[in-house]
This record gives structure tokens, C-alpha cells and sequence, in this order.
């Protein structure tokens, strides 16, 4: 099955033309059907058998809530100084350069300006693919500016959130933006402008622990993981086995910490009528 990796129109070992089909077929991990890769992307990366939504980034994100895939970018020149030049396996030095390179972007946050149903907004989205989305001293002031212009402009403002957590290599630096942030959403609470937050998979650590789970409207999308430590740490602490779908949003809106569970292809209009409602 050599000739998969052919071009479309090269010729394999007997001379008989071959069409390209790799890159062409998506696995769903959840239900284990083949997607083709065209319908998934017609479904806004959704599995159209399951309904399993796929991870998409930052960008795909923006394009998705902003009308006409029309935005202003702001704030994205920050780069982290590496403030404890800390090393593991590699330096974050080299981590750092390697998730720009990877993802065009200077950390895990892109700041936008646009409109979501003709109405002004300020969407503050995520990259889980930039050292899985962690949070540090660039990511804190990022986010803080957003939500700081926000409260300038009197402009809505949504977060959306894709995060492993706090970013170890930064250390308290990290920490610190949990308080620092969480600040900033109080003085835009106190402003009356309304916050949105949702949360996608995964959400996780110091996200979750603060601006995460402080908004005004607090949205998820089906299935993510959404929590603080890990299952498996928290089954070794308190040794009892944990509830079936434990850490999903679906878990989570049955115990009261959020305030709906929305479909990808649904949250821009869902996003729209609550802004309405609040601007009411």
C-alpha cells in the first residue's frame, strides 16, 4: 500500500494511476466511525454520527463567533522573557520558540475585536496547541488587557477557554495571574459590562480556578473536560472511585456549576440572544 503517499495522478509500481486518499479520512475517537474530512469541516469539526466535537484552535475559533470571520487582533506582541530560565528535558526557552514556530502565534492567547450578530464584542480565545494552552505572565496580561478594554469601551466580552492550566515553568509568576485576572473581572463586574465565559475541552487547573468559572453566563461545549486536578489524582486522594462522566460538562451542569451545555453550531446564536438579554 506504498503508493498512498503518491501525489493524486502519480503512477505506483505497475504504472496504473493511483488517487491520493491519505489526509483525506478522519477517525472518530468516540463512536470509531470514518469521517470523511469535508463533512467534518461542513460540521464545524463536530462528528456527524456522535455529535463528538473535535478541538479546534484559536483562530477557528474566532472565525466561528465573529461575523464574517472580521476581527481586529490586539495585544499579541507579548512574548515571555522566561523570568526562572527553568529547564526539564528541555529549556522553556526552547519550548517557547518551538510552540511559535508551530502555531504563528507569541503565546497561548489571541485578543480580538469584532462583531457576533451585528453586535460589538471582544472575544478573548485560547490556543491549546501553544504548550497546551497553559497560563503564564503573557497569558494573564493578555487576558487582564482584554478584559481591561472591555471595561473601557463598555464592550461585551467573551472568554473562551482551552487549557491545561497554570504554566509550570513560570512558577508563582503563573500563579499570580489567577489573582491578577479574577481582579480585573471584578472591575468589570462592578462596570456592568457583561462577561461571558465558555469553557471547551479541556479546561483545566488555575483556568478553571478562576476567570474560567467567573462568568456572568457560565457555557460549555458537550462533552469537555472541565475540573481542577486530574481524576486519577483525585481518586488517589480520597480512594473512592468516581462518578461515571465525572469532570464532563454534561456532569457539571447537573451539579449546578454551569449554566448550559451548547452545541458548537448553536453557541453563536446562544451567545447573541444572552447578550441581548443582559444588554436589556
Amino acid at each position: 500500500m506504498a503508493w498512498f503517499k503518491r501525489q493524486s495522478g502519480e503512477l505506483d509500481a505497475t504504472g496504473e494511476k493511483k488517487v491520493r486518499t491519505e489526509g483525506l479520512w478522519v477517525k472518530c475517537e468516540n463512536c470509531r466511525q470514518i469521517i470523511w474530512k469535508k463533512d467534518l469541516e461542513d460540521n464545524l469539526q463536530v462528528c456527524p454520527k456522535c455529535e463528538k466535537h473535535f478541538r479546534i484552535d484559536a483562530r477557528a475559533r474566532l472565525a466561528q463567533l465573529l461575523d464574517d470571520d472580521q476581527y481586529e487582533t490586539f495585544d499579541g506582541n507579548l512574548v515571555s522573557t522566561d523570568p526562572l530560565q527553568f529547564t526539564d528535558l528541555k529549556s522553556y526557552s526552547s519550548r517557547l520558540a518551538q510552540a511559535q514556530a508551530e502555531t504563528g502565534l507569541t503565546d497561548a492567547v489571541i485578543n480580538a475585536r469584532g462583531k457576533l450578530n451585528g453586535r460589538p464584542v471582544i472575544v478573548s480565545a485560547m490556543e491549546y496547541s501553544f504548550i497546551g494552552g497553559s497560563m503564564g505572565a503573557v497569558v494573564g496580561e493578555v487576558i487582564t488587557r482584554a478584559i481591561e478594554e472591555a471595561g473601557r469601551t463598555k464592550t461585551p466580552l467573551v472568554i473562551v477557554s482551552a487549557s491545561g492550566g497554570a504554566r509550570m515553568m513560570e512558577g508563582v509568576i503563573s500563579l499570580m495571574q489567577l489573582a491578577k485576572i479574577s481582579a480585573a473581572l471584578a472591575r468589570l463586574d462592578e462596570a456592568r459590562v457583561p462577561y461571558i465565559s465558555v469553557l471547551t475541552d479541556p479546561t483545566t487547573g488555575g483556568v478553571t480556578a478562576s476567570f474560567a468559572m467567573l462568568g456572568d453566563l457560565n457555557l460549555a461545549e458537550p462533552g469537555a473536560l472541565i475540573g481542577f486536578a486530574g481524576p486519577r489524582v483525585i481518586e488517589q486522594t480520597i480512594r473512592q472511585k468516581l462518578p461515571q462522566g465525572f469532570q464532563r460538562s454534561e456532569f457539571l451542569l447537573e451539579h449546578g456549576m454551569l449554566d448550559a451545555v451548547v452545541s458548537r453550531k448553536d453557541l453563536k446564536p446562544y451567545i447573541a440572544r444572552a447578550l441581548d438579554f443582559m444588554a436589556a
